[in-house]
């Protein structure tokens, strides 16, 4: 083996070491998302949630009905569930929070009722369950607090 050759291998070894390191990582930055979830087959007994339904939760003080649609497993989505449960602890009585599975039997159905194509996304709604902003991604709480105040939440 030459000089040369030695130098290759080398390079190539540290390449790979270095490639492997990098999709080990698990830093998620704002608005990164997991890959869309499969189609899942619904059983007879099992309906989706029709599409004029409203939440009905939104009656008593409730500002804005806030939707996670993830799924467990997903590094964003997990990334998501703190700061949701912050969300519905510093805001309760003004804020209700839902997260759907949409890999799961129960949870698949809200993945076509929000029209989601990646997850997690991020559905706001307002106290008369009209949608009024919406993100794909890891959504920073700072940012979602931003959201949340356009509809008076304090």
């Amino acid at each position: 083996m030459n000089f040369k050759q030695i130098i290759n291998i080398v390079v190539i070894i540290s390449l790979v070491i270095l490639a492997s390191y990098l999709f080990t990582q698990k830093s998620v930055k704002s608005g990164e998302v997991c890959p869309p979830a499969p189609a899942i087959k619904q059983n007879a007994q099992q309906q989706p949630p029709g599409t004029q339904e409203k939440i009905k939760e939104n009656t008593t003080g409730i500002k804005v009905t806030f939707v996670e649609l993830g799924s467990v497993g997903c590094t964003p989505c997990d990334m998501m569930r703190p700061i949701l449960d912050e969300i519905e602890k510093e805001y309760e009585g003004q804020v209700l929070v839902r997260f759907y599975d949409v890999k799961s039997l129960l949870g698949g159905p809200y993945a076509g009722k929000y029209k989601i194509q990646f997850i997690p996304t991020q559905v706001f709604l307002d106290k008369d369950g009209n949608e009024y902003y919406r993100h794909v991604g890891f959504f920073p709480k700072d940012e979602i607090i931003k959201i949340l105040q356009l509809r008076g939440v304090k």
